[in-house]
């Protein structure tokens, strides 16, 4: 598993509701890092699973 990290804007339906949020994740890849991300982004802001949320930018691997 390697840790990615999320610095950037989201998008909720392809809205930005936030202009700079940042994550991080562990993941086996960088498709599942990205769905991690996206559902930590969720959590924190109380949406429900139907809510479309996209990270905009590059999702990049930390060095460890």
């Amino acid at each position: 598993m390697h840790k990615y990290r999320y610095e950037g804007p989201v998008k909720k339906f392809g809205v930005i509701v936030s202009h700079w949020w940042v994550g991080e994740t562990m993941a086996v890849s960088e498709n599942k890092a990205r769905s991690n991300l996206e559902y930590q982004f969720k959590k924190r802001l109380g949406y429900g699973a139907g809510i479309k949320v996209t990270l905009c930018g590059k999702i990049f691997m930390v060095e460890e």
